[in-house]
């Protein structure tokens, strides 16, 4: 009911409490300022939550939150307790699918659509928003592949800013470009069919022969055929700011049924002088100064950077090593990487699959292939992973960024499943650096290994340790004691080595001699040093920020089981068995008892229990 006046003054309302709250609670700016209109548009054509939408990745959705009842709720985006910056069906009946996770959202609408069909109740439409980036996937196009096959009612609207985290690269990204800046397109869309059904043939085998003729010059001429061969109606591309167009063509879609892809044109960040200045540094952003632009506090160095260091440093003496990472540049340090070493650095776009597979041709021919990939993504390519590098037994070393506990960006981005996912695995090195010295000894080890490996470390800020160069590798497979005691042994994990130091430190206090033993290698483990450690002690605490079903303290438990151990009391702390939520990584970790207090309580827990006969073997987290 709005007049478009109005709308454009929501539009430019929207935008405005987007930059206010963004800048105090960090979160993806740039995505959601350029989709105002386009999502103004969606509300207007469609009847929600009746109609089903799927908003991909997901992170673009604060505009659909805010329109749908959220606002009075946005200061706790991202914050404990509050909203999430993805879509969650718990959270409002608006969400019709959770994602967080890239190139999921046809498929989502697909099964949707389905699921109407056989009901019988076609009276809705099911829509996937999909960026350029996520459409690139894999799993995108195994969706658009088979929704052209079944040919039923789908909508899918292509929001083409030219960016997923970074801008889109491969082929697919100059296609959607020349599609987006021909100034043909409209006048062929218009006018070919026009002329061409004008021409004076006789008769029904001239008659198909036309037709034939027809989509033989289309093919050849008209921008969209891709789509239009894949089964799917194409309409585009449009002006994905212009409110009234684009609310027109989804209405039109919903008319001629079928297959619909609506290609709307965007720009990142719009509205915002410095996002659309800078649109990856705002893509996710912490806070800011809404007046410059710039992060509010220190410029502090994390893991992640110092991954970055490595990796030129060992690109300038050796030429074999190779950087690869899905469409992740920025976020995994491998920006200087791709300026300082362009022949030898590839982004594949968002397709992990690809990556580990590409990873091992390489090495398969003498390269030392180093995938940069977040750990929750690294999921995305587990097959790749067990079958073309570890099977192979093919030396492809694996940067897990963000490994544990990432914080604000909640339950689909949690790293916490790599240890479990790759303890298993045959042929397979999995290490943890305690601080940034070790990270940069682990990955010089992982590029002398003749094996697969992996290192995990987690979204946060170094220590501040100094680097030793040249770099020493480490000794596979063996862990190091930081603290001797006689009552009980910490085992910890990566970054858990810190907190479980200062555990050691309060129980000091209250009469309790606590060994810390930095366990270094989950695979593989040090099996010696545990065994002796665990003997001296007779009570033993894991500590990882890693699940603990198949965890590392599962590890610990297989070993000192098969060591005929039975004696030993052994508990682990991790990350439940559950989805972790939202907050400041500190927050999360505080509340699970990951952090000092936490542990120095399990400590003088399972010693309580130890003293009254209580069981071995124990979970916490």
């Amino acid at each position: 009911r709005l007049s478009d006046s109005e709308i454009r003054e929501l539009a430019t309302e929207i935008r405005q409490f987007l930059v206010e709250t963004v800048s105090r609670t960090g979160g993806h700016l740039a995505p959601n300022l350029g989709v105002v209109e386009l999502t103004i548009a969606i509300h207007l054509a469609l009847d929600m939550p009746r109609d089903k939408v799927v908003w991909d990745v997901g992170h673009q959705s604060y505009v659909h939150k805010l329109l749908t009842g959220r606002r009075g709720a946005f200061l706790s985006l991202r914050q404990e307790g509050g909203i999430s910056g993805f879509p969650r069906r718990e959270e409002s009946v608006y969400d019709s699918f959770g994602t967080g996770h890239s190139s999921t959202s046809i498929s989502a609408a697909l099964g949707m659509a389905l699921a109407r069909d056989i009901s019988g109740d076609r009276d809705y439409a099911c829509v996937a928003v999909i960026g350029d980036g996520a459409l690139a996937g894999g799993m995108a196009f195994e969706a658009m592949n088979d929704a052209g096959h079944i040919g039923t009612d789908l909508i899918v609207i292509l929001n083409d800013n030219e960016m997923s985290i970074s801008r889109s690269v491969g082929a697919l990204a100059g296609y959607l470009g020349n599609l987006r800046t021909d100034p043909r397109v409209q006048r062929l869309k218009g006018g070919l069919e026009h002329v061409l059904t004008r021409v004076p043939l006789v008769g029904q085998p001239l008659a198909r022969l036309a037709d034939n003729v027809k989509k033989g010059v289309k093919s050849l001429v008209v921008p969209g055929m891709l789509f239009e061969e894949l089964g799917f109606m194409y309409i585009g591309p449009i002006d994905g700011h212009n409110i009234r167009a684009v609310k027109r063509a989804i209405e039109h879609a919903k008319r001629v049924g079928g297959p619909v892809l609506v290609h709307a044109v965007t720009r990142k960040g719009k509205g915002y002088a410095p996002a659309e200045a800078d649109p990856s540094r705002f893509h996710g952003t912490a806070p800011f100064d809404v007046r410059t632009g710039k992060p509010v506090g220190e410029d502090v160095r994390t893991f992640t950077s110092y991954f970055g260091e490595f990796m030129v440093r060992a690109a300038e003496v050796n030429p074999k090593v190779v950087g690869i990472t899905a469409a992740m540049k920025d976020g995994t340090g491998l920006s200087e990487f791709a300026r300082v070493c362009a022949g030898r650095f590839f982004d594949v776009g968002i397709a992990e699959q690809h990556a580990v597979t590409l990873a091992a041709g390489l090495a398969s021919q003498g390269m030392r292939p180093v995938v940069a990939v977040y750990s929750t993504f690294l999921q995305r390519a587990y097959d790749q992973v067990v079958h073309d590098v570890a099977l192979q037994r093919i030396p492809v070393m694996l940067a897990l960024d963000r490994a544990g506990i990432v914080g604000e960006d909640g339950y689909t981005h949690q790293g916490s499943f790599d240890v479990a996912l790759l303890r298993h695995v045959p042929n397979m090195v999995l290490m943890a650096p305690k601080d940034e010295a070790e990270l940069m000894r682990m990955l010089h080890t992982g590029l002398e290994l003749d094996s697969p490996c992996a290192v995990r470390y987690p979204r946060s800020e170094a220590r501040g340790v100094p680097v030793a160069f040249p770099l020493e590798p480490l000794e596979v497979g063996r862990g190091e004691v930081l603290r001797e005691g006689g009552d009980c042994a910490i085992f910890a994990l990566g970054p858990m080595v810190w907190p479980a130091l200062e555990a050691a430190r309060l129980l000091s206090g209250r009469g309790i001699s606590c060994a810390v033993v930095n366990a270094r290698f989950v695979k593989p483990l040090d099996t010696d040093l545990l065994l002796r450690v665990a003997e001296s002690t007779g009570t033993v605490l894991t500590v990882e920020d890693a699940c603990l079903p198949g965890g590392f303290g599962s590890a610990v438990l297989e070993a000192l089981a098969e060591a005929g151990m039975s004696d030993v009391a052994l508990s682990r702390l991790g990350i439940p068995d559950r989805f972790v939520e939202h907050g400041t990584r500190q927050e999360i970790l505080s509340k699970i008892g990951l952090d000092a207090r936490g542990i120095a309580s399990a400590v003088q827990g399972m010693l309580a229990s130890r003293s009254t006969g209580g069981g071995k073997y124990a979970s916490q987290g």
